[in-house]
């Protein structure tokens, strides 16, 4: 039975250190806002130094609402701190208890906040995360699942395939639960349903599993309504509010929004309808096959609860790698600007040189600092992290040497005859690397002197080949920071000609 004098005070020291710090209602007006800036100037300087676009000034007005500045750093501590609040106060959640959640970064840093509560919390991730973000995680005291489901299975891989991948990524969970200090034990209890969990890739589904294995609770942050509920209260109405001081409202611009959760479109676009009697929200989202920090394309959006494309005005694809131009430019001028609050703002440029609306005000969900190193990485080497196949090709002389890298398979003999065929290279410059030292890699410890040994002796990059491209992503990226450098494969083996025609299972097995 839980203690419910303990779980007053638990509510009490949330409202008095996180709750009041936040924006939140208070006597019919939302306390602690974030700032609400005009940045029509900023944009269109921007469109013309960067892009060579002369924007329409007539009429012409665009308001930034940065939530880069909010304690914790994102706009999901607004539904963050809502829920965990909720779930104090009714009972679900108590001292002692883990909190877990599949997160991309902002929700688990949201939830970093809980520490000082004395409140454990595991993330769960699915995705490779900026190294600010893993760095930010750590020091809150957020422990770290990483599922890696996302790359495997492959892109296209069903069935039986599936279930065999299942099978390595639930190994690697179960092995890292005990690492966390939680009883492998009760983790084998629910591993048939893990595993069919992790065969639909489904990280929210096992965060939840997690939570009720180990007597936890979770957020939730999908499918928990007070996620857009948040929006609708606090977030919308503070806007507004705002707005009014400059002599317009929600009913005069039209919100501008990327889409992660789908919390902050549903909520403001909730509330506009009801207040103004009108659709209000666009939302933006990145090409296909683009990686954004925290938020989703349009084809992964389909399905989730809070995703309603009837509700918004228009729903807008947008280029992040033009988008990066903005990203750099506003940060330049002191606005603290995050990777998809560059997007929002670059596709406005665009709808404003379209035509298409006069009048914007767009959230910029979080700020630059979990970015920064990404980006001075890339501006350092002049080049990207991956590479496609035709420039490995043209350029495979100017490679140390090829690095097969994924954190639970290995290449067959056939998978490095594959690999060396359609690179154009011996089979001898094919290294692969420990399974392990992978995994310990990634998730921040030190790997063997045997992977050491792999890496080049000089300043030639290696090339680094997995399934298909997330895994050798991340540890590109992770070698690049520890100043080793490194590209990735783009595709992976899956996207080698030399493997047409083959299930990929023929080329891989799974580490032992």
């Amino acid at each position: 039975m839980q203690d419910t004098a303990a779980d007053g005070q638990l509510l009490e020291t949330f409202d008095s250190q996180i709750w009041a710090r936040v924006p939140h209602l208070e006597g019919g007006k939302v306390a602690n806002p974030t700032p609400l800036v005009e940045v029509t100037q900023e944009l269109v300087e921007c469109a013309r130094d960067e892009y060579g676009l002369d924007l329409p000034r007539e009429g012409v007005r665009v308001y930034a609402k940065l939530d880069s500045k909010i304690a914790g750093g994102s706009v999901k501590v607004r539904p963050a701190v809502t829920i965990v609040r909720d779930a104090i106060s009714s009972g679900k959640l108590a001292r002692g208890q883990t909190v877990f959640e599949a997160t991309s970064g902002n929700f688990g840093l949201a939830l970093g906040q809980l520490g000082r509560l004395g409140l454990d919390v595991v993330a769960i991730v699915s995705r490779r995360l900026q190294q600010g973000v893993i760095d930010r995680l750590k020091a809150d005291g957020v422990r770290l699942i990483d599922l890696d489901v996302d790359i495997c299975p492959a892109p296209g891989l069903k069935g039986d395939a599936d279930k065999i991948v299942a099978k390595g990524v639930a190994s690697n969970v179960r092995l890292r639960l005990g690492e966390l200090g939680f009883d492998q034990a009760r983790f084998d209890q629910v591993r048939d349903e893990a595993e069919e969990i992790l065969a639909a890739q489904d990280a929210i589904g096992l965060a939840k599993l997690l939570a009720r294995a180990y007597g936890g609770f979770c957020t939730e942050q999908y499918d928990n309504g007070l996620n857009a509920e948040a929006h609708r209260s606090v977030t919308a109405p503070e806007i507004d509010q705002q707005l009014a001081d400059q002599g317009a409202s929600l009913g005069d611009v039209e919100f501008v929004c990327t889409f992660g959760t789908g919390g902050t479109a549903s909520g403001v676009g909730a509330y506009i309808s009801s207040r103004y009697g009108k659709k209000g929200v666009r939302v933006i989202f990145p090409l296909a096959g683009q990686d954004v920090a925290g938020i989703r394309t349009r084809e992964k959006a389909s399905g989730l609860r809070f995703y309603d494309p009837g509700s918004y005005i228009g729903v807008h694809e947008a280029d992040f790698e033009e988008a990066s131009r903005v990203f750099e430019y506003f940060n330049r001028k002191g606005l603290d600007v995050g990777e998809s609050g560059a997007l929002a703002l670059y596709a406005t440029i665009q709808l404003l040189n379209y035509g298409v609306g006069k009048r914007f005000l767009v959230m910029v969900a979080d700020g630059a600092s979990k970015y920064v190193r990404e980006v001075a990485a890339v501006a350092r080497r002049g080049k990207r992290d991956q590479v496609r196949l035709d420039e490995a090709v043209s350029a495979i002389g100017e490679y140390a040497g090829v690095l097969w890298a994924h954190n639970t398979f290995v290449p067959r003999a056939e998978g490095i005859q594959a690999i060396a065929s359609s690179l154009g290279c011996p089979e001898s410059s094919v290294r692969v690397a420990d399974a392990r030292d992978v995994q310990a890699v990634l998730n921040g410890r030190e790997p063997s002197a045997g992977f050491q040994k792999l890496l080049p002796s000089d300043d030639r990059p290696v090339l680094v080949v997995c399934m298909a491209g997330n895994t050798s992503l991340m540890l590109a990226k992770v070698l690049e920071r520890k100043g080793v450098a490194a590209e990735s494969l783009v595709g992976g083996i899956t996207g080698l000609p030399a493997s047409k025609g083959r299930q990929p299972f023929d080329l891989v097995q799974i580490a032992r």
